[in-house]
């Protein structure tokens, strides 16, 4: 079976421009590297319907689901309320996680308030996943983790629940990068997806001073496959008289053609 995931992005700094997601890309590669098809990320904002309604929807299509943002100390960070309504859960202080908090703040000029004391209440039937980097918790409920927002605190909590993800195959990739247009090439590239049915095919324009061209992306678990479709993308475009090469995963670079 193939572990599936969604990602939640829960903000509206996001959505106004002010600060930009790069959450989607990092968890993406790392679900990627451990075998787990990522198959669909929202940003959504700030409210409490639309938080429930999409975690509703995400834990019931995916294997994980993924939220980041909205679990901190101010007015404006209710993703912890929606949670709990999400899964019929009531709210409550959790004593490890306060215990936590105030082992954070003891001997630092900040006061351990009320309001810094909401990032230790969760759903019941939670369990808190750790933060090396702040202390303040996540928590997992049913097939959902719950992050904060900030990548470096996310990234940190993300690191500590690896282990209880299971995944599958490793998705792998190569690039043809090639000189010729995407529409020239259209045809072809879908019969070779037909052709070779564990891979999928995706072709990127790119623009640069004085020529153009494509660039061929093929991912497949099965690496013959993606190995023999990669040279049938590579011999298309030559007979189509261009000029091509085959990159592997981050290699790519049309200044080498």
């Amino acid at each position: 079976m193939i572990s599936t995931a969604g990602i939640i992005i829960i903000g509206d700094e996001i959505l106004s421009g002010r600060t930009k997601d790069t959450n989607i890309n990092w968890i993406a590669s790392e679900l990627n590297n451990v075998g787990i098809r990522l198959i669909e990320a929202r940003i959504i904002p700030d409210d409490m319907d639309t938080i429930v309604k999409t975690i509703q929807t995400f834990s019931k299509k995916f294997t994980y689901v993924f939220s980041c943002g909205g679990i901190g100390p101010t007015h404006d960070d209710i993703t912890t309320e929606a949670v709990a309504n999400a899964f019929n859960q009531k709210l409550e202080k959790n004593s490890e996680a306060m215990r936590r908090l105030k082992v954070h703040y003891e001997g630092t000029n900040i006061e351990f308030n009320e309001a810094r004391q909401k990032m230790a209440i969760i759903p019941t039937n939670s369990t808190l996943i750790d933060n090396p980097v702040s202390a303040a918790p996540g928590y997992k409920i049913e097939n959902l983790f719950v992050f904060a927002g900030v990548p470096k605190i996310m990234q940190g909590m993300f690191h500590t629940i690896l282990n209880e993800l299971t995944g599958g195959k490793k998705l792998l990739s190569k690039t043809v990068s090639s000189n010729i247009g995407e529409g020239l090439i259209a045809k072809d590239l879908e019969k070779i997806e037909n052709d070779f049915v564990g891979v999928k095919i995706g072709s990127y324009p790119y623009f640069k001073p004085g020529s153009f061209g494509t660039s061929i992306v093929l991912r497949s678990e099965n690496k013959i496959q993606l190995n023999d479709a990669s040279d049938a993308v590579l011999s298309a475009v030559v007979k189509l008289g261009g000029k091509g090469k085959i990159f592997e995963e981050g290699q790519v670079d049309e200044r080498n053609l």
